[in-house]
C-alpha cells in the first residue's frame, strides 16, 4: 500500500510544502503552514481518454443571447461594475475589516429586492438579528430580502435548490462557509476552494449573480488561495481611511468590463451615500493660494478626479540626516524626483527634511502625478504659492524631461469644470499645445519641456 504523504499549505499566499516549518518559504509569513487533506493518487494505469462524456463545440460567430445587466439602484457600484450585475457571474469583493462592505452589499441588495429583484442574503460572521438591525438603521427593515445566517454549504444550496434562483446572491464571507466533504476548518484553504467552487457553480448553472465577501490579510491582499482570484469573474476592493468619511469601491478585475474604474461613496449616518463629484472631497476649497499645494487631475479608470498635494520642506541647522515622509505617494518615486530636481535644476534638498501628503487620504500611483509633485516640491522650497486655480500633470524622466500622458484632454476638461483656469502639463505639438479644448476657451493651457521651465515658472510668480 502507497503511504499518503503529508503536505501543507500557506494560509497566506497558497504555497504548497511537504514539511511543516514555521515560517512560509515563500511569501515568509510566520506560523501560516497548515496541514491539508490529501490529494487522491490515481494509479499509472488509470486513463481518462475514455467513459466521458462528449463535449459539445460551437463557432463564434453563432448569434447568441446577450446576458442583460441588472442594475443595482446605486450607480457608483454600476459604474464600478461596468454597467451593473451580470446573471450567472461571481463578483469577489474585499476590504479591511469595518470599511463597509456588509453595509454596501445590504443597501444594493435592498434595492434590488424593492425594484422586483429576488435577493438573498447569507450571513456567515454574523447572527439574523445583527444584520435587522443594521438594516433598520440604514431605514432598509421594509425590503424583501430573505436572510439567513448559516455556514453550511451543503445547506445553503438545499435550500436555494426549493426556491426560483435569486437575482443576487451575497455570501458575507466565504472564509466562514464550511463543507462536509472536504477536511479542515472553515477559512483554510482547502475550505475556502472547495466552497466557491461550488457556490459559483451553482451560480453558473442558475444564472443569479452571485457576490462573496473576502477576508483580507495585513497587507490588504484578499485572504486564502490565490486561485479564489482566478475562479470569479469580477474582483473588487473597497478601499478607504477609517479617519475619513470617503470610501473607494475599485474593480481590480472585471471580465465584462474595463478595470480600474472606481466607484466614490460617503459614509453618513444612513449608510453609504455616492458621490456625484468625488473631486469636491479631495479638494480644500480655499480661494487663496498657499506654497506648496498644487492640484494634479488624476484618472481612474475613465473618471477624472482632482486632488490636492501637499509639500513641506523644513532646512535643517544641524548636520543630522533629513527625514523623507510621504503619504499616498511611492515614496521611491518621491527620492527619484528629489534626485532630477537636484542634478538638473540645481534645486538643494539634501540638507533639509521633505513631507508629502495627498489631501482626503488619497493613493496615488499613476506616473502621471510627477509634475504635480515636483510644482509641490518647489513651491515649497521657495515659500511661492503657484498659480491661482492651476492644475498640473506629466511624468517627468531622469533627464528632466516633461513625457506626454494619456487622455490630456479629460483631465484639462474636468479641472476646467471645477473653475481652474490655467493648465500645465506637457508640451504637445498640434492644436492641444495652446487650449485645452477648441470648444472651451476658458482653460489656458502652458506646455512644459522640461523640468527647468518649472522652476522659472514658479520662481517668477510674485
Amino acid at each position: 500500500m502507497v503511504k499518503t504523504k503529508r503536505r501543507y499549505i500557506c494560509q497566506a499566499c497558497g504555497s504548497v510544502s511537504h514539511r511543516w516549518q514555521g515560517q512560509c518559504p515563500d511569501c515568509s509569513e510566520w506560523n501560516t503552514l497548515s496541514e491539508d487533506a490529501p490529494a487522491t493518487v490515481f494509479s499509472q494505469k488509470h486513463d481518462l481518454s475514455s467513459g466521458g462524456r462528449a463535449v459539445e463545440f460551437v463557432a463564434l460567430d453563432v448569434p447568441g443571447e446577450v446576458p442583460k445587466r441588472r442594475p443595482t439602484g446605486m450607480a457608483e457600484f454600476d459604474r464600478a461594475l461596468g454597467g451593473g450585475l451580470v446573471p450567472g457571474s461571481a463578483i469577489l469583493m474585499g476590504g479591511d475589516p469595518g470599511i463597509g462592505k456588509s453595509t454596501l452589499l445590504l443597501q444594493a441588495a435592498a434595492k434590488i429586492a424593492k425594484a422586483g429583484g429576488h435577493t438573498v442574503y447569507v450571513s456567515g460572521e454574523e447572527a439574523a438579528g445583527q444584520v435587522r438591525l443594521r438594516a433598520s438603521r440604514l431605514g432598509l427593515a421594509d425590503a424583501p430580502i430573505k436572510l439567513a445566517a448559516a455556514t453550511s454549504v451543503r445547506d445553503i444550496l438545499t435550500t436555494l435548490g426549493t426556491m426560483e434562483p435569486p437575482a443576487l446572491l451575497v455570501i458575507d464571507s466565504i472564509q466562514t462557509m464550511h463543507s462536509d466533504t472536504i477536511e479542515g476548518a472553515p477559512g483554510t484553504v482547502s475550505q475556502v476552494r472547495g466552497c466557491a467552487f461550488e457556490l459559483i457553480r451553482y451560480a453558473k448553472e442558475t444564472g443569479a449573480a452571485l457576490v462573496l465577501v473576502g477576508h483580507v490579510t495585513k497587507d490588504g491582499t484578499i485572504a486564502g488561495p490565490r486561485v479564489l482570484e482566478h475562479m470569479v469573474d469580477v474582483v473588487m476592493s473597497f478601499e478607504g481611511e477609517r479617519s475619513h468619511q470617503y470610501r473607494i469601491l475599485r474593480a481590480l478585475k472585471n471580465r465584462f468590463g474595463a478595470v480600474d474604474e472606481i466607484g466614490v461613496f460617503a459614509m453618513a449616518g444612513a449608510g453609504l451615500e455616492e458621490v456625484s463629484n468625488p473631486s469636491m472631497l479631495f479638494l480644500s476649497g480655499r480661494d487663496t493660494p498657499l506654497a506648496g499645494s498644487s492640484v494634479f487631475p488624476a484618472l481612474e479608470g475613465t473618471r477624472p478626479v482632482l486632488v490636492e498635494i501637499q509639500a513641506l520642506i523644513v532646512k535643517l541647522q544641524s548636520g543630522a540626516t533629513p527625514r523623507r515622509a510621504v503619504v499616498g505617494w511611492d515614496s521611491g518615486r518621491l527620492a527619484m524626483l528629489l534626485a532630477v530636481l537636484e542634478s538638473r535644476c540645481g534645486l538643494n534638498f539634501s540638507s533639509a527634511e521633505v513631507y508629502l501628503n495627498v489631501a482626503g487620504g488619497y493613493r496615488l500611483s499613476d506616473p502621471a502625478a510627477d509634475l504635480a509633485v515636483a510644482a509641490a516640491l518647489v513651491s515649497a522650497l521657495a515659500d511661492k504659492p503657484l498659480p491661482n486655480r492651476s492644475a498640473w500633470f506629466g511624468e517627468v524622466s531622469l533627464a528632466g524631461e516633461i513625457r506626454p500622458v494619456a487622455h490630456a484632454g479629460v483631465r484639462l476638461r474636468e479641472a476646467e469644470k471645477l473653475g481652474f483656469a490655467k493648465g500645465f502639463g506637457p508640451s504637445v505639438s498640434g492644436k492641444n499645445s495652446k487650449k485645452a479644448d477648441a470648444n472651451s476657451g476658458a482653460l489656458n493651457y502652458q506646455g512644459l519641456n522640461q523640468l527647468a521651465n518649472l522652476v522659472d515658472q514658479v520662481m517668477v510668480q510674485q
